[in-house]
């Protein structure tokens, strides 16, 4: 079993690079960053890793469509997802692209190989239809996709087959000892559903005809290509240094005893939760130890996708901010169930909970500092029953984070920091203290100063994980890059104000 103190591997998943980011993805980029910097913040070792899945039919279609070459197509979107990625200001370590990453190539076909050598690979012809939308052949008596509107293709081809049929057993014990970790439940179980009856062989290839001479090789069949998923997938292992002259990353985060979470959207569970399993068993590899399988974000109750309904992040990030993109998606869509989007919602959010709220608090106590002495901490005097409230609020927000993120429910930890938020604006509005200050007593209002201001800093550290930039703003107004452990310092001004959040009015 994983400990506390193992180092820590998290992904997101590779989205096809048909069309521009949407703000959905914003939403699975900002779930992983946030576990990474929650680790490590807890002083873990972590690897955080993203990129893009380049080689799709999709992709190539999109590319015809837009009348330009595939791979000009494909680096112009991918860029386009890296923008996003600076843009919310996650702390990557690594970006992966399938068409792009020298090592890639290695990675996908060593896998391939370690299956052909089990003897899970074989060559047969096949007609079945086709989803381009999911990249994947229909199930037996399945006339349309639940995931796309797009009609299914007839294909026939002869075509690489895996023997998934071998590994429903296995992969169902695994589950069940939550040796194989799935949220939330109902991601659970719709997987074990899946595995009640031998899972079919797999098709893996598709014909480099079809594919427009796009994607990898099979080994040793360059009339084929492997399957989009096959490929896809190995990047988590690409990510590390699998197969290549230096592997030690890749013994340490995927073979040893840490966690391995890949973070992905409802729509790709199966791919996850059963083919990529099912490889890894074939080929002798490590498994992940978690699948956090997060909601879709709606509009109007409609998914969001790259194709219709798209929703750009970028002008909200432009217009409001990367942490209040990040604080909504957070804290307003719950971490494992659909959340819905509007303009609406996202601006009274951001008006009543982060300008009123936090934003209210920074600003209002700096303010009651500077007219107290001069910008200078306080001197403490008698500590009232507030202060102790305060006090007992900060020491135990850590661990109600910890207790939340454990449990992958991301918007209950942000929403403990708020519930401390709330509790010094309220503290605040009972003591007055700009009251005692007017009556010249200085030193109870340094008592209640000197104890916002230390909760102010306990915020501004857990806050990171979460709000990275706001975070970083008030730990340097409060601590002059002083380490949260050494306290406030006595001997530095703190400035008059700090405007995080201004109220807005205005909608991208």
């Amino acid at each position: 079993m994983p400990h506390a103190s193992d180092p820590l591997y998290v992904t997101t998943a590779i989205p096809f690079v048909n069309a521009q980011p949407h703000l959905g993805f914003a939403l699975e980029l900002c779930i992983a960053d946030a576990l990474a910097r929650h680790a490590r913040a807890r002083g873990r070792e972590v690897h955080f890793v993203s990129g893009t899945d380049d080689h799709s039919l999709k992709n190539v279609l999109a590319a015809v469509r837009a009348g330009t070459d595939t791979r000009s197509f494909v680096d112009a979107h991918a860029a386009s997802f890296l923008q996003l990625n600076a843009a919310l200001h996650t702390s990557l370590d690594a970006f992966v692209r399938t068409s792009a990453h020298p090592g890639h190539r290695a990675a996908v076909f060593a896998l391939w190989n370690a299956c052909a050598a089990r003897g899970d690979l074989y060559k047969q012809t096949y007609r079945a239809l086709y989803c381009v939308g999911c990249e994947r052949f229909a199930d037996p008596g399945e006339s349309a996709c639940s995931e796309h509107s797009a009609p299914l293709e007839q294909v026939s081809e002869e075509n690489w087959f895996f023997r998934a049929s071998r590994y429903t057993e296995l992969l169902r014990r695994r589950i069940l000892s939550h040796a194989l970790r799935i949220e939330p439940a109902s991601a659970r179980e719709e997987t074990l559903a899946w595995l009640a009856q031998p899972l079919p062989d797999l098709c893996v290839s598709r014909s480099a005809a079809r594919a427009r001479g796009w994607g990898l090789p099979v080994p040793n069949d360059p009339e084929q290509v492997i399957w989009v998923w096959f490929d896809a997938l190995a990047y988590y292992l690409t990510a590390l240094g699998f197969s290549s002259d230096d592997p030690s990353r890749y013994q340490r985060l995927w073979e040893g005893p840490g966690r391995r979470i890949h973070v992905l959207g409802k729509g790709i569970t199966r791919f996850h939760a059963v083919v990529w399993p099912a490889i890894l068993a074939s080929a002798g590899l490590g498994w992940p130890s978690d699948l956090l399988v997060h909601g879709y974000l709606t509009q109007d109750g409609a998914k969001i996708s790259k194709s219709s309904r798209a929703l750009d992040p970028f002008p909200w990030l432009n217009e409001l901010g990367c942490d209040a993109v990040r604080y909504y998606l957070l804290r307003h869509v719950r971490t494992t169930r659909d959340g819905d989007f509007s303009a609406e919602r996202f601006l009274q959010a951001y008006n009543a909970e982060l300008a009123n709220g936090l934003g209210n608090l920074v600003d209002r106590t700096l303010g009651l500092v500077a007219r107290a002495t001069a910008g200078r901490i306080p001197a403490a005097g008698a500590e009232p029953e507030a202060v102790t409230e305060l006090r007992r609020a900060a020491q135990a927000l850590p661990e109600a984070i910890d207790f939340a993120v454990a449990r992958f429910a991301l918007d209950d930890a942000l929403g403990a920091i708020f519930e401390v938020v709330a509790t010094c604006n309220r503290v605040i509005d009972q003591t007055a203290p700009w009251a005692l200050i007017k009556r010249g007593e200085l030193a109870s209002a340094g008592s209640l100063l000197r104890a916002l201001l230390d909760t102010l800093g306990v915020i501004a550290s857990e806050l990171e994980v979460f709000l990275p930039v706001s975070a970083a703003q008030l730990r340097a107004a409060l601590l002059g890059g002083a380490p949260v452990s050494e306290g406030l310092r006595t001997d530095r001004q703190l400035p008059a104000a700090l405007r995080l959040f201004p109220r807005r009015e205005l909608t991208p």
